[in-house]
This record gives C-alpha cells, structure tokens and sequence, in this order.
C-alpha cells in the first residue's frame, strides 16, 4: 500500500494506470438516481458517493461516464459486463458472484422505517407483519429483513417513488437508509415520522464487476482513496452531504 500511494503522488494523472499503460482508461459505471448519494439527473452527475469516486478517477487519471438505471437493472448491467463500476451496493453472496467488493468507500447508515399514520409505528422487529413495507427494487436491507418471507414488500424504483406511495396510502411504511430517507421526504416536504426501531448500518462498498477490466486496479482504487482519505477531501465530502439540507 506505500508503495502504491507514492506512485499515485509521483505520478501525472495521465499516468496513474500502473507500469503498462500511459492512456486514460475509461470506466463506465452504473448508478441509480438516488440522491443525495448518486444524483444523475438533468445534467447533473454529483452526490457524495459520485463526488468521492470522482476524486478517486482524477487520481488515477481516468475517464468517467455515467449510465443511469434503477438498481435492479444495474445489478443486472453489473451481471452482464455492461458497466464496470457499482457505486454503493452492500455485499451479499449472491452479488459476490458477479462483482469484486474493492473498498468500503462509504460510511455507514441506519436502516430507518418511515410512517404516516401512528398505527404504523414500529417499535421491534415483529412490529412488521401484517404491514405493507416499501423497498427499492433489487435493493439490500438487513439479512433477517431481506430473507424473510412472511414479510409484505412492495417495491418500486426510487425511494421518492416509495415515499409518494406512504403519502397515497399504498405502503404503510417505507425501509430507507436514514440520509437518502430523510433527504427524500424533506424534498417533497412530507409529514413522515421514523420508528424508534431501526438496524445499524454497514458500510457500502466500490465494487467491480467480475468481467471488467477495471478489475485489475483495485489495489490502485484502495491507494487512491487513502490518499484522498489523508487529505481530508473524504470527511469534507461526507461532512458536505450530512449538512446539506434537501432542496
């Protein structure tokens, strides 16, 4: 790992592809719009898992381009070699199969229940059966919560999808991870309140599909990280997006 950091310092961003190559590589990745974690929209290409792979490709000098999908069709695109890059997914052994899980880039986050009507307020993990829970579609919570058939989920491809069926009635409550939960339902400025039961979260990783090319530079995308990790850009990121009000 020292060794790689004083390259990635040494080196014109040009250069950052290791020994072999002088040309910048180009990475494809596959990214839901879920802000304020990936915002892919209108233009935009920002959020703070956006902002801190950015960081990481300027190191390593490659070019980026974005394809956005929902997450179950990029978890797909993954499966396909159709994008090289995933930004955020938890690592599940199903996903082990098709993806390389390179670095925990991203903290962690609380997994939050959110509810309009007081009946739906969950107070323990029994407190779910018998309720219409809203899940984004291919998405990952928590081993019990995701294997568990007796559970109702109903899903849908974005979170704002989710909250705006809470709002209508058709789920009784909504499963998030606490900042994009929170940021979803300030930006549509919904009187929504979060359970008092909630799972710890884990931190999401950069992960590689297995097919790809990019995989051959992990250790590379670990060394740029640390090296953005030492310079204090990554907790001025995530300090960024946890203080930053939804719009």
């Amino acid at each position: 790992m020292g060794m790689l950091l004083m390259l990635l310092v040494a080196l014109p961003a040009t250069a950052q592809q290791g020994t072999e190559t002088v040309e910048p590589l180009t990475v494809t990745v596959g990214a839901n719009h879920a802000p304020p974690y990936r915002i892919l929209e209108n233009g935009q290409r920002t959020g703070l898992y956006v902002d801190i792979f950015e960081e990481i490709s300027a190191r390593l000098g490659w070019k980026v381009h974005y394809r956005e999908a929902p997450f179950r069709r990029v978890l797909r695109m993954m499966r396909l070699g159709e994008v090289d890059v995933m930004l955020g997914p938890l690592q599940t052994n199903e996903r082990k199969k098709m993806m390389e899980f390179v670095v925990p880039a991203f903290p962690p986050e609380r997994r939050l229940f959110f509810y309009a009507d007081e009946a739906n307020r969950i107070e323990r993990y029994s407190d779910l059966y018998g309720k219409r829970i809203g899940v984004l579609e291919g998405a990952s919570y928590f081993s019990r919560f995701d294997r568990d058939e007796q559970l109702t989920k109903e899903s849908a491809p974005r979170y704002k999808n989710l909250m705006l069926m809470l709002q209508k009635g058709r789920v009784d409550l909504v499963i998030a991870p606490e900042l994009v939960g929170k940021y979803t339902i300030n930006a549509l400025d919904m009187d929504v309140t979060v359970s008092p039961f909630f799972v710890p979260g884990k931190r999401s990783y950069i992960a590689v599909a297995k097919s790809s090319p990019v995989a051959a530079y992990a250790d590379d995308i670990r060394a740029a990280l640390k090296l953005i990790e030492m310079e204090g850009i990554y907790e001025d990121l995530v300090l960024k997006y946890m203080e930053r009000p939804a719009p």
